[in-house]
């Protein structure tokens, strides 16, 4: 069973060798790909025991993600987790996720920081962003979620073969969830946590990113 997890990033050197080091203790397989980053993140991924796909110019997380994704395929992947680069998800979260793929009760389990209540430490703003994310994702893709742009998720190779990624900027976590619905992949919500830092709360969305990923979203919809 080969489970590689997929992590896009760009200038996360603070943080990536962590985050790596991490998960490697877990014996999966880790694969960064560097998206056109400014510092040495490449250095410390490889450091840190990752294979290292390089992106010469900055293409944005959805379009990281569908290089890491390719890969993974080419290389045997049973199991496909995304994950966050900047610290804020848990190696440990991993087996949590992977255990109903494994036991055959669903084909992608998707990490909902909301599923047991709200986390600690989250800026008001971006939890009321969160919660207007989630109820268009509700009414648009008709996913009964509780989550929507959490980058923690899990696939099997089948359910990841089946969805595809158009969007290269973060208007592909709705794009995921639409493909999801349309291909009627049985899905589980699994809670996890998330660690909010100064670092990472600096490097997520503001509310004018999450206009311009929704703008992008629904123009993506209609030159479908």
């Amino acid at each position: 069973m080969k489970i590689f997890i997929i992590i896009p990033a760009l200038n996360e050197a603070k943080t990536i060798g962590r985050v790596v080091g991490e998960l490697k203790k877990y014996n999966y397989e880790v694969v960064v790909i560097d998206d056109g980053s400014s510092d040495n993140t490449s250095q410390q991924a490889e450091l840190a025991g990752a294979v290292v796909l390089i992106h010469l110019v900055n293409r944005g997380q959805g379009a990281a993600l569908k290089t890491g994704i390719i890969y993974a395929l080419q290389h045997g992947a049973d199991i496909l987790v995304t994950f966050d680069a900047d610290g804020q998800h848990n190696a440990a979260d991993v087996p949590k996720l992977l255990k109903p793929l494994l036991e055959h009760k669903a084909e992608a389990t998707l990490g909902s920081r909301f599923l047991h209540g709200s986390p600690t430490g989250m800026p008001f703003l971006r939890k009321l962003i969160l919660k207007i994310a989630v109820v268009f994702t509700r009414l648009v893709s008709g996913l009964d979620v509780t989550d929507t742009h959490n980058g923690l998720r899990a696939f099997s190779r089948r359910a990841i073969e089946k969805i595809k990624i158009n969007q290269d900027q973060m208007a592909h976590a709705s794009e995921i969830l639409d493909e999801i619905h349309k291909h009627k992949i049985k899905f589980i919500e699994v809670p996890i946590t998330i660690n909010y830092s100064d670092y990472s709360i600096a490097k997520g969305q503001s509310s004018f990113d999450f206009a311009k990923i929704l703008f992008r979203y629904i123009m993506g919809r209609l030159m479908r």
